[in-house]
Formats: structure tokens, sequence, C-alpha cells
């Protein structure tokens, strides 16, 4: 009985779903119950804490959770030495209580770093140690508790150039296979990975990266995964463009993780007018995000990951100061289209 009920719960909300009133798109299916690889989200500690429909949400739709602030350097080690892990062992507690997976994000970035590390001097070999010591150390902390981790984020320019960063500056290209060498000699089980943005709109990129990493997996050099950064609008780039991407990481043998996916409205910046056919387009864009992703080989899917739950919790509008709506909840929690178009893709 209880699977005939469930079975009637799907059937009904798949029928919302493809309704053209898009007022009737409903959220009683559990995402991550259509899918037989992880749906993940990426979540904020406070909106965890102190917002129950943000928390129901996350509970019952996902089962990853990518830490969207708590496990980058300048929360982990604000002072030199000097670590802090009560907010991310928090938020890996709650995960363990919930039955979901953890996604590290991330070890080795050029932003959000704290003051120290910006203003770190000493030659090459004190810029390996200290490098070397926050991501064993946190990597440690965190051993058998995450799947995977971002090791390196966001070291290539869109034109294929390595990013002029203070780790590439002070340790030179050498820095990308210390940081997955020492991650993996902190944590041998977790799945190590690169996450970039702009790799399906930009082949010089893609092309780049791919090659640097290839390059280090052939010389032993422990990189399991791509994290295909999905920051896109409903225009650009194109499904298409998504899906050569996609089939370039899985030929050159990575596992592919669909990282940081929100869909973006408003192409040319400041006010938009919202309309329904605005919100169909974002619903047609998630339904061919996931589609392309099913089309990856079983072995190769690490999973999909939403960069936040409501359009009120974005990074989106304040960081571009723009209007826009990008995720799968409005501001009010209510699922939109982009929502039913998840669930359309995963069927």
């Amino acid at each position: 009985m209880k699977k005939i009920f469930l079975l009637l719960i799907i059937i009904i909300s798949i029928t919302a779903c493809r309704n053209d009133d898009l007022k009737n798109c409903t959220d009683d299916i559990t995402l991550f119950a259509l899918a037989d690889f992880p749906i993940g989200v990426a979540v904020g500690y406070n909106d965890l804490e102190n917002n129950i429909t943000y928390r129901n949400i996350v509970e019952t739709q996902f089962n990853r959770i990518t830490p969207g602030n708590a496990f980058k350097p300048n929360a982990l080690q604000p002072f030199e030495g000097a670590f802090n892990f009560e907010v991310a062992d928090s938020l890996v507690a709650f995960a363990n209580a919930n039955g979901k997976r953890i996604h590290g994000h991330t070890l080795v970035w050029h932003n959000q770093l704290p003051n120290w590390m910006n203003e770190f001097s000493g030659d090459r070999n004190a810029w390996i140690a200290m490098m070397e010591t926050h991501i064993k150390t946190v990597a440690t902390h965190f051993k058998g508790k995450v799947d995977g981790w971002d090791v390196v984020n966001e070291a290539f320019e869109d034109n294929g150039d390595f990013r002029g960063n203070i780790w590439f500056n002070n340790i030179g290209e050498e820095y990308l296979a210390l940081a997955f060498q020492f991650a993996h000699e902190a944590d041998s089980t977790a799945l190590l990975f690169y996450n970039d943005y702009n790799i399906a709109a930009k082949n010089r990129k893609c092309e780049a990266i791919l090659n640097h990493f290839k390059k280090l997996k052939s010389q032993g050099v422990p990189v399991h995964g791509i994290g295909l950064q999905l920051h896109v609008y409903t225009s650009t780039p194109s499904d298409s463009d998504i899906e050569k991407a996609t089939e370039n990481i899985t030929e050159a043998g990575f596992l592919i993780h669909y990282s940081e996916i929100d869909i973006s409205m408003n192409l040319l910046g400041g006010d938009m007018n919202l309309t329904d056919r605005k919100l169909r387009k974002q619903g047609e864009k998630m339904q061919a995000i996931t589609e392309a992703f099913l089309a990856v080989p079983k072995a190769q899917q690490y999973g999909m990951t939403i960069w936040g739950i409501s359009d009120n919790d974005s990074w989106i509008p304040s960081f571009f100061d723009r209007e826009d709506y990008p995720l799968l909840y409005d501001e009010n929690y209510k699922p939109k289209p982009m929502y039913c178009g998840f669930v359309e893709g995963l069927l």
C-alpha cells in the first residue's frame, strides 16, 4: 500500500508540473527519490538554524549538502594556525542526523581567504608548507565524513590561461598538483574534484582544464572529477554547449559533478519584468540540464547540486546588482516551474 500511495503522489505531482497553469507547480515529490545519483544543494548555516521552511525543504528534497561558506578558508582558519570547526561541524552533524551526504567546498581558492593568508610572506617552500597545513588539517578533520572535495576552485581564466592568484604567483602551476596530493594524503577515501565556471561557455577554458588535469592524472596525481559549475542563463550557454562540455569531461575519464546550478533570466542586468514565459523558459532549461546529466555514463555521475534554495537566498542579485530569480523556489519558498523542469528531466 505504501508503494501505491507513493506512486499516486508522484503521478499527481507530475501532472501538476506539466499543467500550463504555473501556479499548480508543487513539490510533493522528493527530488532525490527520483534519481539514482545524489541531488545536492548549497546550504547556509544561519538559514538552517533559523528558517524552518528552508530547513524542511533541505530535509525533504535533497540527499547531499554542500556548505556554501562554512568550509572555505576564511571560515575554517581565520587566523594562522587557529582553526575553527564549530559551524562546519554543526552542518556535518545535521547531515548525519538526516541521512545526507556532504560535499566539501573548497580547500584552495583565490577568494574568501582570511587576511593573514592574503598577506602571507615567505619563499616558495613556505607557501607550499602553508597550503599543505591548511589542506591536511581540514581534510583530516573531516576524514570519512565528506564524499568529495572541491580541492581547487577556479584556477583558470576564460581564455585558458592560469589565473594569476596568490597560489600561482608564489608557487607556480605545480600548486594544483600539490593540492590534490595533500588532500589525498589526508583522506584517501574522498573523491577529489577541480571546480570551475564557464567551462561550457568557453571552449578554450574547457580545453585547457581538461588538458592540464589529464596530464596530472597520467602522472599519478589523484584527480577524480571535474565540477562543471552551471551558473547559466536561460539563453546561454546553449543546451548543446552544455552537452558537449559534459561529453568532453566524461570522454577524458573524469567523474562529473553538475555543481553550483542556478539559472538566471536577466542577461542584460538592471530591473526586469518577470513573466510566465520567462519562468517557463527557466523550467525548460532546467529540464535540458537534467537530461544532459542523465546521458552521462552511470559510473561517472557524481551528482547535481543546486546553488541555494530560494530566489531570496541567491547570491546573484546582490553580487551582480541586478534583479533576478535563479533558483527552484521563489522568495516565499514556493516551487517554481524550474522545480518542475527538474522533475520532468529526472523522469
